[in-house]
C-alpha cells in the first residue's frame, strides 16, 4: 500500500529531504522550511495536487521536492507552476533525480548550504546579468551597486582581451 501522509507529516517530510540533500531556496522569496500553511498557499497556485481522499502521496511529496529543486535554482513560482503543470509521477521522479544529479555536480564550494535558522538570504539584482546573493539579507547603496557592477565588467573585459 502506498505511503500517506497529513499535512504536518508532508511538511516534515519535505523539511527533512530539504536538509538531507541540502537543497534550499537561493533567494529570500522562499522561507527555509516548508510549513503547512506554504503547502496550502501551493495548493492554491497549481503546484501541489489535493489529497486523495484527505491523505497526502508520493505525488505531492514529489511536487514538492520538484518545486523546492527548482526553488534552489532561483525560478520563480510561477514559472515553476509552469515546467510543472500536468507532470506524472514518473515525470516527477525523474525531476528530483536530474534535479539532485545536478545539485551533486556542482563544486562543494559552489554548492549552496542548506541556510541556518537565523539567515534572510536575498537575491539583489545588479543588471540583466548578475545577481548578488547576501545571506544576511543585506542590501546594497548605490554606490556599492555600481562599484560591484564595474568590477564584474572590468573582468569581463579584461577576460575578452586575453582570449584575442
Amino acid at each position: 500500500m502506498p505511503e500517506s501522509y497529513s499535512l504536518e507529516e508532508l511538511s516534515e517530510r519535505i523539511n527533512s529531504w530539504c536538509e538531507e540533500h541540502g537543497i534550499a531556496p537561493v533567494s529570500g522569496q522562499a522561507g527555509i522550511l516548508v510549513s503547512e500553511r506554504n503547502i496550502r498557499y501551493y495548493r492554491t497556485l497549481g503546484l501541489v495536487d489535493a489529497p486523495d481522499g484527505g491523505a497526502y502521496g508520493e505525488k505531492q511529496l514529489l511536487q514538492l521536492t520538484a518545486v523546492r529543486l527548482l526553488q534552489a535554482q532561483g525560478q520563480p513560482l510561477r514559472r515553476i507552476r509552469e515546467l510543472l503543470y500536468g507532470r506524472s509521477i514518473e515525470e516527477l521522479r525523474e525531476i528530483r533525480r536530474r534535479g539532485l544529479a545536478e545539485a551533486d555536480r556542482r563544486l562543494p564550494s559552489a554548492r549552496m548550504p542548506f541556510p541556518m535558522q537565523d539567515e534572510l538570504w536575498r537575491a539583489i539584482p545588479l543588471d540583466e546579468d548578475f545577481l548578488l546573493v547576501s545571506r544576511r539579507g543585506t542590501s546594497l547603496t548605490p554606490a556599492q551597486r555600481e562599484a560591484v557592477l564595474l568590477a564584474l565588467r572590468a573582468g569581463t573585459s579584461t577576460q575578452s582581451i586575453q582570449k584575442n
